[in-house]
């Protein structure tokens, strides 16, 4: 049995869910998320705790209950903290900036590079962190992939933009290769 998909979710305070059919609708004070989910899954809500349960054992369905658990608990954790994704920028040169709601970024490239991020989500920048707010988990990570995909940290130098906390494997290079030659 999925062992994700067996643990029930506790709504916070505050978190009113609505589950119709297969449509779980999450409200919470930071906003509103609502997600179709597999029709084979039934997810239930008694006293404040929501379960997921599986029609029968097979693999198929044993691989929708955790998801469908996550999903839920994520919905459920975005409207109550949602959550956030941090970048680190390197590099000499490379640095970024808000302003109004866009990200800029000048990545040594000839041209800054302007990024427009979704209504849902929100970006802020402090030195050379950049930090990506919002309520959905998928779309955060997305975007920070976005971010991270305009030019990622190549391993000679380390320049580039990885998440906080990334480890990038350096290499030697040229030199290091021409003394172990010698």
């Amino acid at each position: 049995m999925s062992r994700v998909g067996k643990v029930p979710i506790a709504v916070p305070a505050g978190v009113q869910v609505t589950i119709e059919g297969n449509n779980v609708s999450v409200k919470g004070p930071r906003g509103q998320l609502s997600r179709a989910l597999h029709p084979d899954m039934s997810v239930t809500m008694e006293d404040n705790v929501i379960t997921v349960t599986r029609p029968s054992d097979g693999s198929f369905h044993r691989s929708l209950h955790g998801l469908t658990r996550s999903l839920v608990a994520n919905m459920i954790t975005g409207v109550s903290s949602g959550f956030e994704k941090s970048l680190e920028i390197r590099g000499v040169g490379y640095r970024g900036q808000v302003t109004g709601r866009n990200l800029i970024l000048q990545l040594g490239y000839s041209h800054p590079i302007e990024i427009v991020p979704p209504p849902d989500i929100s970006v802020s920048v402090e030195a050379s962190r950049v930090t990506v707010h919002g309520i959905d988990k998928q779309a955060v990570g997305e975007m920070a992939a976005k971010i991270r995909e305009l030019r990622t940290a190549e391993p000679y130098q380390g320049k580039g933009i990885r998440y906080l906390g990334e480890r990038v494997r350096r290499k030697a290079g040229k030199s290091g290769k021409a003394a172990e030659r010698g």
